[in-house]
C-alpha cells in the first residue's frame, strides 16, 4: 500500500478507537476497533484499481483468522444485511478521513470522493447513501 492508503488506514483506526468510546465499549474492544481500522483498507494492496478492495481483504482476513474480517468485507457496502457495532463505526471513521489521512468530516470527505471519481460514478452515488444511512442512524 502507498504512504498515503496506510496513513489513512491508521487515521481512521484511531477514528475509530475516538467513536467506540462514545459506544461504551469495553477497552478490548476500543482496542479491537484499531486492530479494525487499520486492516480495513488491505486489499488495495491485492487489486490494481482498488475495486472490491473490501471483499478482498475480508477474505485475506477470514483465511487469516482475523476475528472482524466481516467488517472489512462489508466496509462501504451500502446493501448488505450484515450488521455490528463495529461495521457501523468503521463505516463513520472511513467516510471522515480523507485518502491522504486528514479528519476532514462527511461533507469534505464526499468532496474528494465526488473529485477523484466523478459526480455520476457508482462510487460517489455510494458514498452518499452511506453517508445518508449513518446520519440516519445518529
Amino acid at each position: 500500500m502507498d504512504y498515503d492508503r496506510i496513513k489513512h488506514s491508521y487515521v481512521v483506526a484511531k477514528k475509530m478507537m475516538e467513536i467506540a468510546v462514545n459506544y461504551d465499549l469495553s477497552k478490548e474492544d476500543i482496542n479491537n476497533c484499531f486492530l479494525i481500522g487499520l486492516n480495513h483498507d488491505i486489499g488495495y494492496e491485492f487489486t490494481t484499481n482498488g475495486i472490491n478492495h473490501n471483499k478482498i481483504g475480508g477474505q485475506l482476513l477470514r483465511d487469516n483468522g482475523f476475528k472482524y474480517w466481516k467488517e472489512v468485507y462489508y466496509h462501504g457496502d451500502v446493501d448488505c444485511t450484515y450488521d455490528s457495532i463495529f461495521l457501523e463505526i468503521l463505516n463513520k471513521a472511513d467516510m471522515q478521513i480523507d485518502k491522504y489521512g486528514n479528519d476532514v468530516g462527511y461533507t469534505k470527505r464526499l468532496e474528494d470522493i465526488k473529485n477523484r471519481y466523478g459526480e455520476d460514478s457508482i462510487v460517489y452515488k455510494n458514498c452518499i447513501k452511506l453517508i445518508e444511512s449513518i446520519n440516519k442512524k445518529n
